[in-house]
């Protein structure tokens, strides 16, 4: 190998940084991926706020004063918005002979919840949630002091339709299996006129019920509120994109010169 081929290559270049083509495309990238994270940190920040608004609302509907349940004429106006969670009361006589029993899991265990109708002097069916008994005490027979008779005052939570069944399981109302509260199933199946039964049910207080069983006021009122740390997890995913767009996109110094290591050093 000769001197001159040797000088040739102690003549290099340094290693060059990013194309203007390559810096185009990831600053492309780079904004359409802050644009999308920082707009979805702003979406939960407007979720948070809405969420707070809603506690605050149903809070103030199970706090205040009960009001008659809607009554046929109003029903095409009950709105989960505007009505779930409102305290309302009800004078009316209870179908024992219809009540229908949906698989229940309380603090007192496994169970299930009588919804029972309630028949207003009107003639329409408004459902009642009496509460939860255990599995031995399903049976109606086995709480006699429950039943009760005549015309009867009922307050509780209003509550809207559930029908389908949950997320896990379908109700499957052939067999007069329950899983969550389908008034309009539950009217079909006991051969009530479900024009005549209300779009909602009553979560009843159960103040009034002789023997304690059913155990109602069980409602449980909880709206999980984790948008905060879901917007701190997207603006930082933001703050992420771009740090990392200038790593790339940084001039380094030495990017495109020429470097002889046979030049003299002063």
């Amino acid at each position: 190998m000769t001197q001159n081929h040797v000088s040739e290559n102690r003549h290099v270049r340094a290693k060059k940084g990013p194309s203007m083509v390559t810096r185009a495309v990831v600053a492309l990238l780079a904004v359409i991926l802050f644009s999308g994270f920082f707009g979805l940190g702003y979406w939960q920040v407007e979720r948070r706020a809405w969420k707070f608004d809603l506690i605050e609302r149903v809070d103030a509907r199970v706090q205040g004063d009960p009001v008659t349940a809607p009554d046929h004429a109003d029903w095409e106006n009950v709105t989960r918005d505007r009505d779930e969670y409102r305290k309302v009361m009800l004078l009316g006589t209870y179908r024992n002979d219809l009540e229908s029993h949906v698989y229940a899991a309380t603090d007192y265990g496994a169970g299930y919840w009588v919804i029972t109708p309630m028949a207003r002097v009107d003639g329409t069916i408004i459902m009642i949630n009496r509460g939860f008994v255990p599995t031995d005490h399903r049976d109606r027979a086995t709480r006699p002091e429950g039943m009760i008779e005549g015309q009867t005052r009922v307050t509780g939570l209003l509550r809207l339709d559930e029908p389908g069944g949950t997320f896990i399981r379908d109700n499957v109302p052939q067999e007069d299996r329950w899983y969550s509260r389908d008034v309009r199933a539950m009217a079909i199946k006991r051969g009530l006129d479900p024009d005549r039964v209300a779009p909602y049910f009553i979560d009843a207080d159960g103040k009034n019920n002789p023997g304690k069983l059913p155990v109602g006021g069980l409602t449980k009122i909880s709206f999980p509120n984790n948008h905060l740390m879901y917007a701190l997890t997207w603006f930082g995913m933001a703050a992420l994109t771009l740090v990392g767009a200038w790593l790339v996109l940084r001039h380094r110094k030495g990017d495109g010169d020429d470097v002889d290591l046979d030049a003299p050093k002063n």
